[in-house]
């Protein structure tokens, strides 16, 4: 666990060679980011399975998957890895086949794990017998099992692993990574999260929590972080992935440079298995960890990517964390008003729109913020904004008292 006097890790830091992503909001990096760009919510109301739901659901796969992952049987949080890591090894002209495949690993930050196979296996048990279930049942429910798809399609032999530390499992995927780089492991990391978890057990179990939003008159404003009127979060599914390398070798081999992964920081509320620690000391050690190990300033951030769920008590909590790590008032954006909440993805995804906005020189808006609630003392943008961004960090929570915290700079 990082910690405000943690000393830096010798070669700490790691170049992003490669962004995929495959959101509601598109299907590949470019079109997710010009409908973050543009505050362009996703969320839709659906009734299935006898609940009524608002839902962010990411795009019709691609038919070019190909037969060897078909039959495979993956469950489909996997596909919607496969299709975004795809996209971030060609951004980052890398084919780990190609190379000496043991130097690279991968890092995958689940949630749920494959809950739809899971769900869809254990009716047919029900129903039908255990005579009747798939061969690739346990393989495709296991919380590694998108580790081990990539794994298998892109011949990558060194380290591979998932990590579950639930909403913010994308993230600590990601500093898993960077030990992994740090401690020469690897020499390049494929790290993301993804996730499919809109099942009627997750669904009605959220909804039982009261943390989703039930504005059904309205579903594109259903999740309105920072806002006066939010009420919960939309859950979404999808995946986002980065090709990590250390600075030097990235150099060397005469890679583009999408931004730095500069610092990375963790901490556990020890409070409560669902409730954030009311003084948001928990988020507040892992973003002074993450800045100590950047060996950055907390004025020196221009630019904030928030957790914001759109949950009253959460985004209360965070917002006055921030407000008082960050008295400077950096503008801080929750791109989940677009994207709905990705769980397990989230932190993974938005690390991706952290490091476009640096590239970029441009602050996201905040969908459906009109007016802050209580207490809620943020700069938060409705509109884009052009600037001169070269620090910026990410922040995600999650069940269990999960806090941690990425630090991004321009290359």
């Amino acid at each position: 666990m990082s910690g405000p006097s943690a000393a830096p890790r010798v070669g700490s830091g790691a170049a992003v060679t490669g962004i995929g992503l495959f959101t509601p909001a598109g299907a590949d990096a470019a079109t997710t980011w010009e409908a973050v760009r543009a505050g362009k919510s996703t969320a839709v109301l659906e009734e299935r399975d006898g609940l009524r739901h608002l839902a962010c659901r990411a795009p019709e796969l691609p038919s070019d998957l190909g037969r060897a992952v078909t039959a495979r049987r993956p469950d489909r949080s996997a596909l919607l890895a496969l299709v975004a890591a795809r996209e971030a090894l060609a951004d980052a002209g890398l084919d780990p086949a190609g190379r000496d495949g043991a130097r690279v690993g991968v890092v995958v930050g689940i949630g749920a794990g494959g809950v739809l196979t899971f769900e869809a296996q254990r009716e047919v048990l029900r129903t039908d017998g255990p005579g009747d279930m798939s061969a690739f049942a346990v393989p495709g429910a296991l919380p590694n099992g998108v580790a081990g798809q990539l794994a298998v399609e892109f011949g990558i032999r060194g380290p591979s692993m998932a990590v579950t530390t639930a909403c913010a499992a994308g993230a600590t995927a990601i500093g898993t990574a960077l030990d992994l780089l740090a401690l020469g492991r690897c020499d390049v990391v494929l790290a993301g999260g993804a996730e499919a978890s809109l099942t009627p057990f997750y669904l009605a179990g959220f909804d039982r929590l009261r943390a989703l939003s039930r504005r059904f008159h309205d579903p594109a404003g259903g999740l309105r972080p920072f806002d006066r009127d939010r009420e919960g979060f939309v859950m979404a599914e999808g995946a986002g992935f980065l090709v990590l390398e250390r600075p030097a070798d990235a150099a060397a081999r005469g890679a583009g440079v999408r931004g730095l992964v500069t610092g990375y920081g963790a901490a556990s509320d020890a409070h409560h298995v669902v409730a954030p620690r009311p003084d948001g000391s928990g988020l507040t050690a892992a973003v002074r960890g993450a800045l100590a190990e950047a060996g950055a300033a907390p004025g020196e951030v221009d630019l904030v990517n928030a957790h914001g769920t759109g949950t009253p008590l959460g985004d209360a909590v965070e917002a006055a964390a921030l407000a008082a790590l960050l008295p400077h008032r950096p503008p801080v954006t929750s791109t989940k008003g677009v994207t709905g909440h990705l769980l397990g993805a989230a932190g993974a995804v938005e690390a991706a729109l952290t490091v476009l906005s640096l590239a970029e020189g441009t602050v996201p808006p905040t969908a459906n913020f009109a007016e802050p609630g209580e207490g809620i003392d943020l700069d938060v943008p409705t509109t884009a904004r052009d600037s001169r961004l070269r620090l910026a960090v990410s922040t995600s929570v999650g069940f269990g008292g999960h806090n941690a915290a990425l630090v991004f700079a321009a290359p």
